[in-house]
């Protein structure tokens, strides 16, 4: 069985690989308190949530479903380093608004009809999703012997697990466990988050005394899609504003021009058909003054989409940065950085110098435990 790296738990990594196996308008955001509601609402619509916390040997033994909806796809974990990537492909492939590629819906019919077992074995084999994911390893310049060192529970190793919204109730999906786990039944998007925050908070207080380090993720429709669709529907209002200006024959300035004109380039960039674009009757009846207003109104809301756009587009290029970075190798660097200053004679006194403070910080530290006990 091909093996599969271990990955950094980071949004930016999350979103591009998702990108990158062709689901399209995707994104994913962490979420830093449960309590913030803002943010939730901000990301809305929410696929799926992802947990993850430090795994320990001792599984909650927890009730699993033998029976369930034969359409909701649940995955036995079988290979190692993959949860990050099998927890995510557990929202998308239990999310039927989301267009999910070619590939991805061709295995999902080539592996619907499997057990959790065997659906666990065909992601393993999915050349596709393994060959992104590998993308994100982290280079390794040393390897020694060919042989990698088995983790044990005095490593720090994290679990990832799903909850997943489906047909009206909330699972629980979880590669180690035999089955999905039937959180409760929901009307709304409020409620099945709400269950889901009551149960990770549960999580977090059995693991408190022990751990503090959590992470949650949202699965989400991407905002920067979601501004451009909302952009694309005030320019277009505005267009009707311009025209409705141009039939009456009311004086049109230069400001209504470039306006015009931004809204034209912007909405053909989008591909819509500007020549298809009409004032109702109601824009007609209009006045000057009134029209003008709304243009105004509809500015405002323009302004506010684009500073948001901008925004996350910075956020996707500073994504690229931080995920090249993960990539590149830098040892070679960093050894011709260490031959330069060795040949130029800087090498030796920094080095000698950090060992003074190490030795400087021993000496403080046994001190300090020495005056410690005869306290």
């Amino acid at each position: 069985m091909a093996e599969w790296c271990t990955i950094e738990s980071d949004p930016g990594v999350f979103t591009e690989l998702i990108k990158e196996i062709g689901v399209k308008n995707v994104a994913v955001e962490e979420i830093y308190s449960l309590e913030d509601d803002y943010l939730l609402n901000s990301l809305k619509p929410i696929y799926g949530l992802v947990f993850l916390f430090k795994w320990t040997s001792d599984i909650e033994k927890r009730e699993t479903l033998a029976i369930y909806d034969q359409e909701l796809f649940f995955a036995n974990q079988v290979i190692t380093n993959a949860c990050a990537t099998q927890a995510i492909l557990s929202i998308l492939l239990n999310a039927p608004q989301i267009d999910i590629g070619e590939e991805l819906r061709n295995f999902k019919a080539f592996a619907q009809e499997m057990d959790p077992q065997m659906k666990g074995l065909a992601i393993s084999n999915c050349e596709l999703v393994r060959k992104v994911h590998n993308s994100f390893a982290r280079p390794e310049p040393f390897v020694y012997g060919g042989k990698k060192k088995k983790a044990t529970e005095d490593d720090d190793l994290y679990h990832f697990i799903s909850y997943v919204p489906f047909k009206g109730k909330l699972y629980e999906l979880d590669g180690l466990q035999r089955g999905p786990i039937l959180l409760g039944e929901f009307t709304n998007d409020e409620e099945w988050i709400e269950h889901a925050k009551q149960e990770i908070n549960r999580r977090i207080e059995k693991y408190a005394a022990k751990e503090i380090r959590f992470t949650l993720l949202a699965v989400n429709a991407s905002r920067k899609q979601l501004l451009e669709s909302e952009l694309v529907s005030f320019h277009t209002e505005r267009l009707r504003m311009f025209l409705a200006l141009e039939k009456r024959g009311f004086d049109l300035d230069e400001d209504i021009f470039r306006m015009r004109n931004e809204s034209r380039d912007f909405l053909t960039k989008h591909k819509v058909d500007i020549n298809e674009i009409a004032p109702p009757g109601a824009l007609l009846e209009r006045s000057q003054d009134d029209l003008r207003k709304m243009i105004a109104e509809t500015n405002g809301e323009i302004e506010r989409l684009n500073f948001g756009l901008s925004e996350e587009e910075a956020k996707y290029r500073r994504f690229e940065v931080e995920n090249t970075r993960r990539r590149h190798n830098y040892i070679p660097f960093i050894l011709e950085l260490l031959k330069i200053s060795a040949e130029k004679g800087i090498l030796g006194p920094l080095v000698e110098e950090e060992r003074k403070k190490k030795k400087e910080k021993l000496e403080q530290a046994a001190a300090a435990k020495a005056n410690a006990g005869k306290k």
